[in-house]
């Protein structure tokens, strides 16, 4: 189980790595001529938070357990993800985005099951 846990916890970096590179690179109306039509309910200042906190997630998957300090920051960063995703999938409803709650709900699976396994039965 440990395995299943760092592939997800790779997953979940590289995807979070890349959208927040994305939101802190891109500025607010080139993201939503991408698709990214939510960003207009948002501030330009509130996107490029949204990604900061989406890369800072992505690091404290990966980066404490490697270097051995503070291994907890793993489930905790997993949890803040959990709850991006509740927002994020609550913005998409309200927009009636329903194809874009799919994604959302997938990553909340992935991350909820991360946080379970660290702070439960397989923590390092």
């Amino acid at each position: 189980m440990n395995i299943v846990l760092w592939i997800i916890a790779g997953l979940l970096a590289a995807v979070f790595t890349a959208t927040a590179v994305m939101k802190l690179s891109q500025p607010k109306e080139k993201l939503a001529a991408a698709g990214q039509a939510w960003t207009e309910d948002f501030s330009p200042g509130m996107i490029k938070l949204i990604g900061a906190l989406e890369l800072l997630a992505a690091v404290g998957l990966i980066l404490p357990p490697l270097v051995g300090v503070a291994p907890v920051l793993v489930p905790l960063a997993a949890t803040g993800l959990v709850l991006t995703m509740i927002g994020a999938a609550v913005v998409h409803a309200r927009r009636r985005e329903y194809s874009s709650i799919g994604v959302n709900m997938v990553l909340l699976i992935l991350a909820a099951v991360l946080a379970w396994g660290r702070f439960g039965p397989y923590p390092f």
